[in-house]
């Protein structure tokens, strides 16, 4: 396990007596049902100034940035669906829970809300307010090249921490320490990136513990590092990172991919189908067993 913290008072939490600052000043972006999983309908703009409200009011949060994979995995785990559920916000990270929102429920949503894309306006913001930001996840050497690139991307960006944590399930103590050392960095937002859903489970299970805002965004710390390539432009628009990241991974994400996948797209169609039912106008029935208009 690689940490390295510098303890700032940038941005300070009061912490009531069971450890959390919880309030509900802060509006976040509406929900939306998509397979049991509630999405938030919101941009980029609305999303920024929810999590730094958050932030200013000392509000503890949990923001998950999920993909169509991360909603079916979710969508088919009754304790992870009831975790996620309890997140302030959960931004449609892939064009196709994008294309799914619109479909379903017609809110004509322009863009996704991208994890990696977050993390910068995020850290952009950071700078300019002074808010420091805290790295949970990946390798000692991603996090050394995330954190050199972030910062010199944005000059005022103070980095109260970053840490590379076991790859195995913590134990209690080594989980009260990580949290200890959160909360004493000072750090605002923690940024998380184990992958999903292991980042869901972890920032749920530390939702009351740890003061700051925790933003899960899963593969944003490889694409910043440098370490993973992103895919084009064009494909991103088009709905085929999974397809890019396959090609570029293949051992390792061809099982993910082909059943969650493929499990993404039945639902929706199951969905759209008990919708359309649902407006389909019902025949009238006459329950004195006369044709309707008869006379008796």
């Amino acid at each position: 396990m690689s940490i390295s913290t510098t303890t700032t008072h940038s941005v300070s939490q009061r912490p009531s007596p069971n450890g959390s600052s919880r309030s509900r000043s802060t509006r976040w972006p509406r929900k939306y049902d998509l397979m049991g999983v509630g999405i938030s309908a919101t941009t980029y703009d609305e999303a920024v100034e929810a999590i730094f409200q958050a932030v200013g009011s000392r509000e503890p949060a949990v923001v998950s940035l999920q993909a169509a994979h991360a909603v079916t995995t979710a969508s088919g785990d009754p304790d992870l669906r009831a975790k996620v559920n309890t997140f302030e916000m959960i931004g449609p990270d892939g064009q196709p829970v994008r294309w799914a929102l619109n479909l379903l429920h017609g809110l004509g949503l322009r863009d996704r809300l991208y994890g990696p894309e977050l993390t910068l306006r995020l850290c952009r913001r950071a700078a300019q307010q002074r808010v420091p930001v805290y790295f949970f996840g990946s390798t000692p050497e991603v996090l050394s090249r995330l954190q050199a690139n972030l910062t010199a991307m944005f000059p005022g960006l103070a980095v109260a921490g970053v840490e590379s944590p076991p790859f195995r399930v913590l134990c209690e103590a080594e989980r009260d320490a990580a949290v200890e050392r959160i909360n004493a960095s000072g750090a605002g937002i923690v940024f998380i990136g184990l992958g999903a859903p292991k980042q869901d489970h972890f920032a749920h299970d530390h939702r009351d513990r740890i003061r700051a805002v925790q933003v899960c965004v899963g593969a944003a710390f490889d694409f910043h590092a440098g370490t993973l390539e992103m895919a084009p432009a064009w494909m991103q628009r088009r709905g085929l990172e999974w397809l890019y990241r396959l090609m570029k991974e293949p051992r390792r994400l061809w099982r993910r991919y082909l059943s969650t996948n493929s499990v993404f797209l039945l639902r929706l169609m199951l969905a759209l189908a008990g919708r359309l039912a649902r407006r389909r106008p019902r025949p009238s029935v006459d329950v004195s067993g006369q044709q309707e208009g008869s006379v008796p």
